[in-house]
């Protein structure tokens, strides 16, 4: 199976909220040893949640600060890319834009030729252009490396009619289609990377990345989240 996991860039955090938690990345990196010992192929798209949130008022245009936040997913990924090497796999890094010599180039040939290999490749700097998050690179990737569905580890396990947070009385769907997700403006993608999903026929996985063997779980199908069908 070819999957594409998108990890938040709080997740890497951990409780810190900021920076990098590296017995996190090692235990994400143990799962995806194990993932590829097992025969699938993976990609990874990381949010830069955990340098830049965006813009917090009028300072600063929003140009400038998708471009930071683009170069905030460039760094997590060199992190992770290299923990994920200590542990025994072979990565490389991905960008849509040049970056001197960290990153190369995407192309969607050579992504497909290195996971046909069996590189975990990052995919970084999200589609190269502002106003588009991660949630739309991640879906785009995903269509264009052949995924056959997208994992999405986040900090809650699931998709809910509410906040679950600010509502106790909150119901976690186990699974729904993309297009009730856009109907009830659910909070699992954006609505660009939703009706990229839907008319590309993406499916999606929503789960807790804390939960033991999480990612490992939500490839086998027999996880505790939501998966969100195109259809």
């Amino acid at each position: 199976m070819r999957i594409m996991l998108k990890l938040s860039g709080e997740a890497l955090a951990g409780e810190k909220r900021t920076g990098f938690d590296e017995q996190i990345v090692r235990r994400v990196a143990a799962q995806v040893v194990r993932l590829r010992k097992d025969g699938h192929t993976v990609g990874i798209v990381i949010g830069g949640g955990n340098f830049w949130r965006g813009r917090t008022g009028n300072e600063i245009d929003r140009d400038k600060s998708d471009q930071i936040g683009m170069l905030a997913t460039v760094m997590n990924c060199i992190y992770a890319a290299d923990v994920f090497r200590s542990e025994g796999l072979a990565c490389r890094i991905m960008t849509p834009f040049v970056c001197g010599a960290f990153t190369e180039l995407f192309s969607t040939d050579r992504a497909r030729e290195a996971l046909d290999a069996g590189t975990v490749v990052f995919f970084a700097g999200g589609t190269g252009h502002p106003y588009f998050s991660t949630d739309t690179g991640v879906v785009l990737r995903a269509i264009e490396i052949k995924a056959e569905a997208v994992l999405l580890a986040k900090a809650i396990d699931g998709v809910y009619d509410a906040d679950p947070a600010k509502d106790k009385n909150a119901k976690r769907y186990d699974t729904l289609t993309i297009d009730e997700v856009i109907e009830k403006n659910l909070a699992v993608v954006d609505l660009t990377a939703s009706v990229l999903a839907r008319d590309n026929h993406m499916e999606l996985r929503v789960f807790a990345l804390q939960e033991e063997e999480s990612i490992i779980r939500a490839v086998s199908g027999s996880f505790h989240g939501t998966i969100v069908t195109a259809s």
